[in-house]
């Protein structure tokens, strides 16, 4: 049986929809995380974007793990328009700097909680790691790749259940890791579960995130595709996606 939440552990949430799938808004995503941990209530963490909506559009399982996430932040340029069309207030909530800022506070909460990286190629979340410990020495941080044999990651979700990592960031794409979150999230059930894309790959040196005025632009996708040209099919989804934000809204 669920944990009931603790009053403590609540904060005034704002569930929109965004094509039928939940946008939860608040003002501090960070605070309220950080006392989700304190709390020890199991949290996983959904950043919705345009693409991924389209997506789930097309998978029911991602749909429906979406829809059953504990958070859903407005992380794509697309998902904070739409609700800005339909009158509601809200900021984006780029899932790369939620992590860094929890990456920034969670020593001062608790140097004891462990954060674990998994995800990218062999060595990118090493170098995450090591790059962050410099940034913040007192961060107690374990990872692995994500190119892992069917042994290789049983083994690392033994390694799950002996050291209960308490923040737990998934690099391995989506919808990959959404669905893997939501498989294995019940052998830590007090951590905060969050999938991260490619943020390994920026915090490793390996990609560089777009520059200050494409993100102050909503152009961070523009900016990707000329770092990756061959994304070009997955960004169809961004079309598709304001076509069907202009027909849902009734002005």
């Amino acid at each position: 049986m669920r944990e009931k939440k603790s009053e403590s552990t609540l904060s005034p949430i704002v569930k929109n929809v965004v094509l039928g799938l939940p946008v939860h808004c608040i003002d501090d995503y960070p605070g309220y995380l950080l006392s989700q941990l304190e709390a020890g209530v199991g949290t996983h963490v959904v950043t919705l974007n345009a693409e991924m909506v389209m997506q789930a559009e097309k998978n029911s399982v991602l749909a429906e793990i979406i829809r059953r996430a504990e958070l859903v932040v407005p992380d794509g340029a697309g998902v904070v328009l739409y609700l800005r069309l339909k009158g509601k207030s809200i900021g984006r909530c780029p899932g790369i700097e939620l992590a860094e800022s929890l990456l920034c506070q969670v020593p001062k909460q608790n140097p004891q909680n462990l954060v674990f990286f998994y995800g990218g190629k062999p060595g990118v979340a090493m170098k995450a790691a090591e790059i962050w410990q410099e940034k913040v020495p007192e961060l107690a941080i374990a990872c692995q790749h994500g190119y892992l044999s069917l042994a290789e990651e049983k083994q690392l979700l033994q390694t799950f259940g002996q050291l209960q990592p308490r923040l737990i960031f998934v690099g391995l794409g989506v919808p990959r890791q959404e669905l893997w979150i939501a498989e294995n999230k019940h052998i830590c059930p007090q951590a905060i579960w969050i999938g991260i894309g490619g943020s390994l790959d920026i915090w490793a040196g390996v990609k560089e995130r777009a520059p200050a005025w494409f993100c102050n632009n909503s152009l961070e996708w523009l900016y990707r595709l000329y770092q990756e040209p061959w994304r070009w099919r997955r960004m169809l989804a961004l079309p598709q996606f304001a076509w069907k934000t202009l027909m849902d809204i009734k002005f």
